[in-house]
């Protein structure tokens, strides 16, 4: 009998992977960058974080294994942030063949038109209600959602704190004072989706990641969830800008990316 061998990719320890960028539904819709979310593994804690349109797409192109997942994180119930959840729980407990892992989500995103179908729900070790305030652990890892954010739906950003580092990821929120006072950490995760802070959405511009980066100099911050205009005015070329103008390392994501935390090691704190 032939043994069927696991060729599956190993992901470094205490890294982040972009299984996709988009951010906003015209990006989503088009496909132009993926929408699969974040795989983190944080001292040997597997988590998938928003697992947007395509999340599985993505983790069968990279050959990651979901059976190594300790959770499924969803910071708000839209459709770029959740919509592949469903079919993440089956995979990361085998077809429901193996209760394993946590789903973690706003309470609004468990309630009415729940994002997670009921017959799943026995398939996990538990589902946990995301709330301002609260600490939450997984594995080896403990996160915090520090602030309810301005956005259509409930949603929360994240602090994640490991032996050695301490990263944040600042979800979908319109600006508001004080925001970026309560994350902090080393790396800083952003979504910024828009280009021109000139309309009232729900989502940061690069002016508003300008303040944010400005006011909590991490050593390296890291824009994703790009919409529309972001891509056509190249993220990279932003990336470099905000470098330039802040003097903090910022880096454009890209569909596929990798970044390992000892990288954050080899970082010069920034002047004050």
């Amino acid at each position: 009998m032939q043994v069927m061998q696991d060729k599956s990719t190993i992901i470094p320890n205490n890294s982040i992977t972009f299984l996709g960028t988009a951010g906003a539904r015209w990006m989503v819709i088009s496909q132009i960058l993926a929408s699969g979310g974040m795989w983190l593994n944080l001292e040997g804690t597997q988590i998938l974080l928003d697992p947007g349109p395509g999340c599985l797409v993505q983790v069968a192109k990279m050959k990651l294994n979901p059976a190594l997942l300790s959770g499924i994180i969803v910071s708000h119930r839209h459709l770029d942030h959740a919509a592949d959840v469903n079919i993440m729980v089956e995979a990361m407990t085998h077809g429901g063949t193996r209760q394993q892992g946590k789903l973690f989500a706003p309470a609004d995103a468990l309630d009415s038109e729940p994002i997670l179908f009921s017959y799943l729900k026995k398939y996990l070790e538990g589902v946990e209600v995301l709330q301002q305030g609260n600490q939450y652990a997984i594995g080896n890892i403990s996160f915090t959602t520090p602030i309810k954010h301005i956005h259509q739906v409930e949603t929360y950003g994240m602090t994640f704190t490991t032996a050695k580092h301490t990263l944040s990821y600042i979800a979908d929120s319109r600006y508001f004072a004080g925001l970026e006072n309560h994350y902090g950490g080393q790396l800083l995760i952003i979504n910024a989706a828009r280009l021109k802070g000139d309309r009232p959405y729900d989502h940061l511009s690069v002016p508003d990641v300008k303040r944010i980066i400005t006011s909590l100099k991490p050593k390296v911050a890291i824009l994703t969830h790009f919409g529309m205009t972001m891509w056509r005015a190249k993220p990279w070329l932003i990336a470099q800008q905000l470098s330039q103008e802040t003097g903090i390392e910022v880096i454009a994501a890209r569909d596929g990316m990798n970044y390992e935390l000892s990288r954050l090691e080899e970082q010069v704190e920034a002047p004050e």
